[in-house]
This record gives structure tokens, sequence and C-alpha cells, in this order.
């Protein structure tokens, strides 16, 4: 056999000393490979622009039982490239490695598909003692980009960076002593963990490079973001693709057909359209219940802390933490630390306090706080197992919870503070991590939630589902460990249970996570996110454009200060208030200037919750603005739409127009709006805000 394939790479390489490039075209897109399988063209028709220097195409990772990441590279490779069938097949019998002939065979094919080029791979490990890792491809080397394009990432629903070879180097540099930093710098982002979507892009005003993996086993993906040095060692190399992890053994086979590429013309939407065409295939959202669209946001706080401190008790509940959301336009609670062990203590064991009146005063509490349209979201960690609980003493703890690829059990450690030093360094709370794919665990979750209706509340909360697990469980019955690369989707299959269960009770009982991903968003009602929304880079209206009807929250407004920026940017972008002050262990009264502020802005959604609170948020359409220094969103819903607007400047004035539409009413936070017809005259400070409402004209 090996014969066989030295046969065949000898006439490989006889047959690249005449061939030339092999070429794909379908009148939007041109492709091409050199006879090396180097991709040598990938080229936007409509403007001519052709993003690659060639390069190779593909890198491959292996494990032997001596040495764990052993790179195999294309360019020592000797390919068969051939089209057939309208594809390019790029077939590698063997692979060669360190000089050494290795029994792994690699099969690539590339075809055009209305302007997208798509990418399959299969590989077969017939090498002893080893497995394959990884598979790095497509890669897009020494990428070309236009000037101006940005970078675009889904990370916390989107990210939009002015410079990306700047980006990822100097987020290459962040961890210098745990990296090869002297070979590439590369920017960390995995699906579906900090990633919301599978896809990233290069941007342009009017075009740009769209890469997707459109894959609905959603399966750990790492989009592959890398800077190389050139020859002079300067970092201005760009490469991009995907990696995956074939995880493959001696014996075993691997495929994949869900990679693309595609240029693109339009600005950073079309990549919105081109993911959400796809993800119609698959997304499942039913709707969040109405009280959750209407909802402004909610008080996230802690009632009983680790260490046994009460913060508040509850009593306080119907009382002084109800009026102090009120006050603000709030009139939901995120109740946490409500049972006995206190926040982040006991998990799972959830047992009413006791000392505050057990089950029948939370149950009075719950009552209290929901008279009137106050609301109510109840706590419970999806994942987490307190080390101390019962149920791990019992040992269903050890036998469900996830273990690392040497047997043994994943730990988290939960730091809290309370005014001393010794707690949060020392005496910690120790958690493992729950297998997701456990029968008991998920009997466990389900229980939950039949808990939390039997209190009477409004919504069930989940923390810490809706990502791919960071610590996932290992199965070590072969030569060599294997971690889960699917946990993305066993938190979007138990999602989808819960919400089932939830739903065939009441549907109007809310269902939400945390963690921003669309293959767990389809499930929720609503998603606590993880992460800032109102960075520099900050572009959640990617993900919001993309999937309109998943309603997601802001995230660290912990304090009094820069308040009109952050709280702006929720209005502005559609965003629901996470309202954790002190981190979740006051409440709105304690900052009295947040919650003056808040006030002000949820009497605008009030106003309007059909457009701001319900309606679809369609970024920029529907509408101009003569000065760019304003920044201003719209939302549709019917014959009207709602543009809200702010800057970021000392102060910019400008006109903004809705040709058909009339302009009906104007409410503002500073600043000055006035009534031009179908238009409006703005006057704006820093951090003022504008709403505008318009209605159609026949």
């Amino acid at each position: 056999m090996r014969k066989l394939y030295l046969v065949a790479a000898l006439l490989s390489l006889s047959f690249c000393a005449w061939a030339q490039d092999l070429t794909l075209s379908d009148g939007k897109v041109r492709v091409a490979l050199a006879p090396d399988a180097a991709l040598t063209e990938l080229r936007s028709l409509a403007t001519g622009h052709n993003y690659v220097g060639g390069g190779g195409l593909w890198r491959m990772f292996y494990n032997t039982l001596k040495e764990k990441e052993i790179q195999i590279s294309a360019e020592e490779q000797e390919p068969l490239v051939r089209e057939e069938g309208g594809r390019i097949l790029v077939d590698y019998p063997t692979l060669r490695c360190r000089g050494q002939e290795l029994a792994i065979s690699l099969h690539l094919s590339i075809w055009l598909e209305d302007g997208k080029v798509r990418f399959a791979s299969a590989l077969e490990n017939h090498e002893p003692h080893t497995v394959v890792r990884e598979l790095h491809y497509p890669l897009v080397a020494d990428l070309d980009l236009p000037a101006g394009y940005k970078l675009l990432t889904t990370h916390t629903g989107g990210q939009l960076f002015d410079d990306p070879v700047e980006t990822i180097v100097s987020r290459g540099n962040k961890f210098p002593y745990m990296t090869p930093a002297q070979k590439f710098r590369q920017y960390d982002v995995q699906y579906p963990r900090n990633l919301a979507a599978n896809c990233f892009a290069f941007v342009g005003e009017q075009d740009g490079l769209y890469f997707g993996s459109h894959d609905e086993t959603f399966q750990e993906t790492w989009h592959g973001l890398r800077v190389y040095p050139d020859a002079e060692g300067r970092f201005n190399r760009l490469e991009a693709g995907f990696y995956k992890y074939p995880n493959c053994l001696t014996g075993g086979s691997w495929s994949n057909d869900t990679q693309l590429v595609q240029p693109y013309q339009g600005d950073w939407r079309e990549t919105s359209r081109i993911y959400r065409s796809w993800a119609d295939s698959w997304w499942d959202h039913r709707g969040a219940a109405r009280w959750v669209q209407d909802m402004t946001g909610w008080q996230r706080v802690i009632f009983k802390h680790q260490y046994g401190e009460y913060l508040q008790k509850y009593t306080d509940m119907p009382g002084r933490v109800k009026a102090a959301g009120e006050a603000a336009g709030v009139n939901t609670l995120m109740l946490f630390g409500w049972w006995r062990d206190g926040m982040d203590h006991g998990n799972p064991d959830y047992y009413p306090d006791e000392s505050q009146g057990g089950e029948a005063g939370l149950k009075a509490a719950i009552a209290g706080f929901r008279q009137g349209d106050g609301r109510v979201i109840l706590y419970f960690n999806g994942r987490l197992i307190d080390r101390e609980s019962s149920f791990y003493r019992s040992g269903q703890g050890s036998e469900v919870c996830n273990h690392d690829n040497f047997g043994a059990e994943y730990t988290e450690h939960y730091k809290f503070t309370g005014e001393g030093t010794f707690l949060g360094y020392h005496d910690t709370r120790t958690f493992v991590v729950a297998d997701t794919r456990s029968a008991v665990w998920r009997e466990r979750l389900s229980q939950m939630a039949d808990q939390a209706i039997s209190y009477g509340v409004d919504a069930v909360f989940y923390d810490q589902l809706g990502a791919a697990e960071e610590f996932p469980q290992w199965d070590r019955s072969g030569e060599f460990p294997v971690p889960n690369v699917y946990s993305g989707r066993d938190k979007s299959q138990i999602l989808k249970s819960l919400r089932d269960q939830i739903k065939a009770v009441n549907p109007e009982i809310g269902l939400g996570t945390e963690w921003l991903s669309d293959c767990t968003s389809q499930y929720c009602d609503f998603v606590h996110i993880v992460e800032f929304t109102a960075l520099p880079e900050s572009f959640p209206e990617w993900f919001r454009y993309t999937f309109p009807e998943v309603i997601f929250t802001d995230r660290c407004v912990r304090d009094d200060t820069d308040i009109e920026r952050r709280v702006g940017n929720t209005l502005l972008k559609g965003l629901r208030n996470d309202v954790e002050v002190y981190r979740c262990r006051g409440i709105l009264s304690d900052t009295p200037h947040y919650q003056a502020y808040l006030a002000q802005v949820n009497a605008i959604r009030h106003a309007w919750p059909e457009l701001l609170l319900r309606g679809r948020f369609t970024y920029t359409e529907g509408f101009t603005c003569g000065n760019a220094a304003i920044v201003a969103r719209s939302y549709q819903a019917g014959e009207r739409m709602a543009v809200v607007a702010t800057t970021y400047a000392d102060r910019a004035a400008g006109r903004i127009t809705a040709p058909g539409y009339k302009l009906v009413d104007i409410r503002t936070i500073g600043g000055k709006a006035f009534s031009r017809g179908n238009a409006a005259r703005l006057a704006l400070g820093q951090y003022d805000i504008a709403v505008l409402i318009f209605e159609k004209q026949p």
C-alpha cells in the first residue's frame, strides 16, 4: 500500500511540473488553487479584488504517546489536485511530517455556491498510536484587505475593530508566557463560548469578506485569527480561517463540509443576512412571553451570600427592594441567594431558608412582590455542584460531573470576599462541573423548574447554560483521552427540554440563561449576557439585527459612575438593563443617580413599548442623519418607527429625516429636538438622548 502511495506522489510531482492553477468561477467569485494546493486566488468579481497572496490551505496537529502536539503542514505535502464535477479535489493518500510518512489520509474539496466558496474535508487515521486532534481548514493566508476594512466578530453579540492586524497582535500579547509568540500572534475566540454565532468577517463600507462555519452540530469551532511576522520580523501577515477538532483515533475517520468564505457587496448587514439565511434552517425560537417583551430589565440581587451574610431578607422583597426598582421603572427581580446556604453555596440543594419562614415565607415574599405588575425570576445554577452539598456527598455529584484528561474532577473556586482578606484568598467554595448529558443531572434541572413554578414565580433562570463548556468531560476509554467538543449542543438540548416542560405548564412562564449564543438562546425567553456591551469595540447591533427576537441584557453597571453613557447605550441598542448594584449586594436606591437616570430612560420605553421594547431593531434603516457625530438607531413596528439618537462628542447638531414618514412625537433627555415635517433638527450635548417617533404616510 505504501508503494502505491509513493507512485501516486511521484505522478503528482510530474503533473505539477506542467500543470496550471485550477480555477472555478460562478460570475460572483473566482477561486484558484496551484498544483501544490496553495490558494492563489479568492477574488470578488464585483470589485476585482483578490483577497489572498498564496499560501497553505490547511494545517493539522496530532499526538503520539510521547509528544502531545505535532504539526503537519500543507507545505510539506505532495497532493493530487484535480477538477471533477465542478469541484476542485485535493487528495493526500498519506501525509509527511518531519521526514516521515504517516498513514493519515486527507481529502479536501472546494466548490462554489451562489458566490460562496465552500470547503469540505475528510480524514482517515491509520497511523498506529496516534490521535489527530486539530484540523485548521480552510486557511486564507497572507490575507490582503482593502484599506478601511474592519474586523467583525460575534463576541458578546458583536465587536467591531478598526485595525484587524493591530487587534490580533495586541490580543496575542495578552499571555506572553503561554504561547509561541515568536511565531505568531493569535486572537483567542471560540464558538459557542465567547462567540454568539459561528461567523466572522472583514467589513468595509460597501463590501467585505465573510467567513462562516454553518455547522448544525454546534461543535466547538475556533475562529482562526492570526498574524505572522514578515522577513524583517514585523507582525503584519494576516491569516484567517477555522479550526475544528476531529480527535480522530487510530482506525477512525472524520469529515466536515460546513465551512465557507464569501466576498459580498454591501455593509456589515450583509453578513447578518448570510448567517440568518442559514440559521433559519434550524432556528426554533417561539417568541418570548409578552411580559418579557415588555420588561425593561431587572434588579439582580443576592439575598444571602455564600459566606453567610444576609444582604436582604425575604420580607424586604415586596417592600424596599420592589420600591427601589419601581422608582426607576424596573418591576422585575432576579432573585439570587434565596436558599438556605446562600449564593454559590450548596448547589444543587436549593432549600428555602427556614430562618426566614422557609417555603411559606419565600412564597409569601414572591406573592407580595408580584402584586400589581411585579415579576420574579428565580435563580438556579445549571452546571456547578458544591462539593459540600448533600447531592455531591451522596456520591451522585462525582458520578455526573466532568473529569479531565487524567480522570480528575474539574473544580472551580468562587472567591467572594467579605470585608476581611482571609475569606476570599483561602476559604472559598469549591465546585465540580456537571455533565449536561447526564440523565441524572437533567432530571435534577427538571426538578428545579417544577420547584420554581410551585413557588409562583414568573420565570426560571439557569446560570451558565448558554455556552460551550470550558471544562468538558473527557472520554478515557480509548488509547488517548478525547474531550466532548459538543457541549454547546448538549446545553442547547437541555434548554429545549426545559422550555418544553415549562411552557406545557404555562406559556407565560419565562426561561432564561446566561451567555449569549445562538444555539442556546433560540430556546430562551431572555439571555443574561456575560461581558461588557459598552466598550469602544462593542457592537451588539450585529446580534440584535441578525436575531431581533432574542432579548438580552447589558452587564457591569455596578455603581453610580458613567451612568449616562452606559445606560444610554442600552436604550440606543435595545438592550435590557441588568441592574447589579455593587455586584448584586445592593439595590437601586443605593445608587441614586443610576436610579434617577434609569427612571428617565424607562419612562421613554414605557411611552412606546410597541417600538422600543417589542419593535424590530433595524439599525439605520428608514432614516438618514446629516451629521456622523450623531449616532442613531431605528426600531420598526407596523406603520411606525422610532429613532433613538445620541452623541459621544462634546456636542453635535444635525438633521434626521425619514422619507415617507411624518414626525409625530419627540422625547429628549438633555439636548433639544425641533420638528420639521418628516424631519427633526437635533442639538445634543455629550450622551444626551433624543427619541423621535415617526408614522408612515400613505
